[in-house]
């Protein structure tokens, strides 16, 4: 089924204090985004699209249809190019490595490539994981890597993914996917619970497990859960599915007593940084940014892969019933600051290209 193309405009003016200062001015980028346009998939990728035009730069998106047919990526190819000779952008953005990134870079070889890696497409699959697994895990990391090397930038979400790079570091920046925060931001959690209509005092603790309870580490969460319920009365586990409208989760964030996290492999998960705009508190194990975002962050945790620990953390989490500080530190990773960033790195993506090809055209001379 065809997807179609979103587009996002610009504001009439660029965002006060843009600070994107460069010698090339860019206006228009494609997103190539895995997936399909209709669900909550890759919504940061999409807010992304919407902030950028704050920055003056229009984006149109297209939505890689499928990863895995041969015959199919063809015809998504020939849809880009139709694609690329109406909107004319100056750089394409590919937010995912593996099939997506490669797909980007033999499908539109002429225009400067950004490539966002977000943690599955570097990481290695968990060590649970079965054998057939572990080999689409390792034929994929093969195609982000392989990527790599057509592209003009690269932007990681987290340090720790980027040391995961073969080669092409010079080109990698670390640039976590962003917040916003004037959605993400503190509210009393009284009324975020009667608008829930939550129970004044119950202590709930919010779990991600998305489309992947495998890695997000279910099991682990629920057997650690369980040994608390034997510790304290009146707690719950409200595990989320991937299903949740992305627009409500600032109130159930307001509203819950504490964020869980037991992932295997992470790149730097959003949940944590929207947690923190919400003074949530946190007790997650030590996977992708998390020791990073949540240093100095109070009435939070960062614990072993091991149910006691885990059960201990959110015990003596819980018993306080206080917020964090997680605000404070929000405006390191917030939407705007990213745009900026995204803005600047797409101007040095179009630089790059021109001296490659400018040291390619010389050399054959």
């Amino acid at each position: 089924m065809s997807q179609a193309a979103t587009h996002i405009k610009p504001a009439s003016t660029p965002h006060a204090g843009s600070g994107a200062k460069c010698s090339l001015s860019i206006k228009r980028v494609l997103f190539v985004i895995p997936g399909d346009l209709v669900g909550h998939s890759m919504i940061f990728a999409r807010r992304q699209a919407g902030i950028l035009a704050n920055e003056g730069i229009e984006v149109s998106s297209f939505y890689l249809a499928t990863r895995t047919s041969f015959f199919r990526l063809v015809q998504e190819a020939l849809r880009l190019r139709r694609m690329l000779k109406q909107e004319k952008p100056e750089v394409i953005h590919a937010h995912y490595g593996t099939v997506t990134a490669l797909f980007a870079a033999l499908a539109a070889p002429q225009l400067p490539l950004v490539i966002t890696f977000r943690g599955g497409d570097l990481n290695p699959a968990g060590p649970r994981t079965r054998l057939a697994t572990r080999i689409r895990s390792l034929a994929a990391r093969l195609m982000s890597q392989l990527a790599a090397l057509f592209a003009s930038r690269i932007i990681c979400v987290s340090s720790q993914l980027r040391s995961r790079l073969w080669w092409r570091h010079s080109l990698a920046e670390v640039l976590p996917s962003g917040t916003d925060i004037q959605k993400f931001l503190p509210m009393n959690q009284s009324g975020a619970r009667a608008r829930l209509n939550w129970q004044a005092d119950d202590r709930v603790i919010l779990f991600n497990a998305g489309r992947d309870a495998q890695n997000k580490r279910l099991d682990l969460a629920q057997e650690a859960f369980a040994i608390l319920c034997q510790r304290i009365d009146r707690v719950k586990l409200m595990v989320l599915d991937g299903t949740t409208d992305p627009d409500a989760m600032p109130l159930l964030m307001n509203a819950a007593s504490c964020l869980l996290m037991t992932s295997d492999q992470e790149g730097s998960p959003t949940v944590i940084q929207e947690a923190m705009a919400c003074n949530l508190p946190v007790v997650s194990v030590d996977v992708g940014d998390t020791v990073e975002r949540l240093d100095g962050v109070s009435n939070s945790r960062i614990v072993a892969h091991e149910a006691g620990a885990i059960s201990s953390a959110l015990e003596s989490v819980l018993a306080t019933e206080e917020r964090s500080n997680g605000a404070l530190k929000v405006n390191e990773f917030c939407s705007e600051h990213v745009a900026r960033a995204l803005a600047r790195t797409y101007c040095t993506a179009k630089r790059n290209d021109i001296r490659a090809r400018r040291k390619k055209k010389t050399s054959r001379n």
